[in-house]
């Protein structure tokens, strides 16, 4: 029950805030009113805030269109360049992953956590919201990967994403909590980020939904270069004959939530659509959320806030079903592979998203 009250409160807040960024001039409609009830009483990581620039009393709340055009190309090339070396868990390339996700969320003012489970260390960040603080939502990514490859796509552009999104975000103020994350250990069985969601469900928190970037750099305009999962085409009949009208272009990001996420995944389409992404949803039943038959499906962090009770969604190119070089099976995951335009515009749409979930706040 308090997770669909949630969901209701995050949709309300959504469409109200997609509406003011079409030009609606209602003010029932933009004028953001009181905030919505506390929920749960949340605990765990402590919150912080950036602080505020100088004499900014006057300046109206940023548009989530806004902060969307915030998000540089530039700084999301060097942070994928920098994480996107051989890092499996406790080696260099691991530890400057994990300091690079720490360093990063405390210089956008960031109250950090390095939360040690056994076998890893998540790196979390949190930003507390003005008058839902209890509420939040959570931008997240893995940064372990397999040995002896560079995991450029996986998932350097996954953190590389979470990074730069974390330094967007963090110029505004929200009425809800916003959590960034960099996990560790989604390589053998999702273990940070259940180590994370379950002891978000331990103690209480109100998780309004969980955004997760698994592999979002790759993209390919050739046809046939997007291969479908067995049965795909007989679950999402809609979603595959769109694929196949494209000639099964991989040009496009898809979007994997459950039915608590719906309304979290409409502003990434909206978003999307202006910034020219192609992208498709599938929407997951709660009956089907463990299912094997959806195991497809589940194979990222995203999984770990399904089993824990909490809305998410997984931003992703669809992994080995259009990079061949996964896990460097084919050849190189690396950077000169990744298309950083498809990647910035995917950034661009979560980043929207999220700041209309936050609910932005005059600074």
């Amino acid at each position: 029950m308090t997770i669909s009250r949630s969901v209701v409160a995050l949709l309300a807040g959504v469409l109200g805030i997609l509406a003011c960024s079409a030009g609606g001039s209602s003010t029932d409609v933009c004028d953001p009113g009181p905030s919505a009830p506390d929920l749960a009483e949340a605990s765990g990581v402590e919150g912080g805030e950036a602080t505020p620039g100088s004499d900014q009393s006057a300046l109206p709340a940023p548009t989530p269109a806004e902060l969307a055009a915030d998000v540089d190309a530039a700084r999301l090339e060097a942070d994928l360049t920098f994480v996107a070396q051989p890092r499996p868990p406790g080696s260099a390339g691991w530890q400057q992953a994990q300091d690079r996700c720490a360093d990063v969320f405390a210089g956008a003012g960031f109250a950090v956590e390095r939360q040690a489970f056994a076998g890893g260390v998540n790196v979390i960040g949190v930003l507390a919201g003005t008058t839902s603080p209890d509420e939040r939502v959570v931008l997240s990514a893995h940064y372990d990967h397999v040995e002896g490859c560079e995991g450029a796509d996986d998932n350097a552009s996954g953190v590389a994403g979470v990074l730069e999104a974390a330094r967007v975000l963090s110029a505004a103020r929200f009425e809800r909590t916003l959590v960034v994350a960099c996990w560790d250990q989604e390589e053998i069985g999702l273990q940070g980020s259940r180590a994370y969601a379950n002891r978000a469900a331990q103690d209480g928190e109100v998780i309004l939904a969980a955004y997760v970037f698994e592999m979002i750099g790759y993209a390919s305009s050739e046809p046939n270069s997007q291969e479908l999962p067995a049965g795909l085409d007989v679950i999402f009949k809609p979603q595959a004959d769109q694929l196949k009208a494209n000639e099964l272009r991989g040009d496009f990001v898809a979007v994997i939530a459950d039915e608590l996420a719906h309304a979290a995944a409409l502003p990434i389409e909206a978003h999307a659509a202006e910034v020219g992404l192609p992208n498709i949803r599938l929407e997951l039943k709660e009956n089907q959320l463990d299912s094997p038959v959806f195991g497809t499906l589940q194979r990222s962090d995203h999984a770990a806030f399904w089993w824990a009770g909490f809305p998410a969604l997984m931003i992703t190119d669809t992994s080995e079903y259009r990079n061949r070089n996964y896990h460097c099976a084919e050849g190189p995951d690396s950077v000169s592979r990744l298309d950083l335009a498809f990647e910035t515009r995917v950034v661009r749409a979560t980043v929207f998203a999220v700041a209309s979930g936050l609910v932005p706040v005059a600074p």
